[in-house]
Parts: structure tokens; sequence; C-alpha cells
């Protein structure tokens, strides 16, 4: 399967006004890795506590959180975690649930699991 059709609807989504933020975790294999790729894909702050509550915290955090007016997590690459480690991934979807379900000053995150490979960081959006 191609990312094109991923590609596609990740730029439509750019050109309403969102902001896409891929999270690819092609070859996490445990909660430490999972914590590293959230600090280099989501730009998480220095105060970043690498823990489940940390992130729950920073993706509630305005200053990182949903824009205006939305952002759009995009997540890749997941099933072989969720394969390796699948109580830490139930842990990990609560939170990306949770954050998702916030909404702030008209602004949204959603979120999306992708089933298909994850454009590279240099198509990534925003």
């Amino acid at each position: 399967m191609t990312s094109a059709p991923l590609g596609e609807a990740l730029r439509a989504v750019d050109a309403a006004g969102w902001r896409v933020t891929v999270l690819d975790l092609t070859g996490v294999t445990d909660r430490a890795g999972l914590m590293d790729r959230c600090v280099s894909a989501l730009g998480l702050p220095d105060w970043f506590g690498r823990n489940w509550d940390a992130l729950a915290d920073c993706l509630g955090d305005p200053e990182w959180g949903p824009a205006d007016p939305g952002r759009l997590l995009v997540v890749g690459g997941w099933q072989g975690y969720a394969a390796a480690r699948p109580d830490e991934w139930r842990a990990a979807q609560e939170i990306l649930t949770e954050a998702a379900g916030r909404r702030g000053s008209g602004a949204a995150l959603s979120v999306v699991l992708a089933l298909e490979a994850p454009p590279g960081a240099d198509t990534a959006l925003g």
C-alpha cells in the first residue's frame, strides 16, 4: 500500500489551516522509545518528564496542544509497538483519546492511527 492517499489527505488538512504533526513509531519497542519519538516529533518542552502523566500534560498544554483551528496528530508505524507492549500501547491510546477529547478556545486536536506507513519527516507538514 502506498502512502500517497495519506499524503494527499494531510495536504488537504494543512490547506484547511490545521497544523499536521506526524508521529512515526516504526521500530519503537518500549515506552522509552515511544517517549523519545514523542519528544522529537512533537517538539515537546524541556520540562517533559518522559512518563505517561507528563505526556498527557504536554498534549493538553495550550503551548503545544491544539492549534487554531486545530491540529491533526497522525500516528503511524504503531503496530509493532502495540504487539510488543500491548499494556503500554493501551495506556498511550488512552492518553491520545483523552487529549483528542479536550476542546479549548474552539481549537481541536484530532488523532489518527494510520494503517499505512506515514510520510517521511521530509514530507510532514507543519
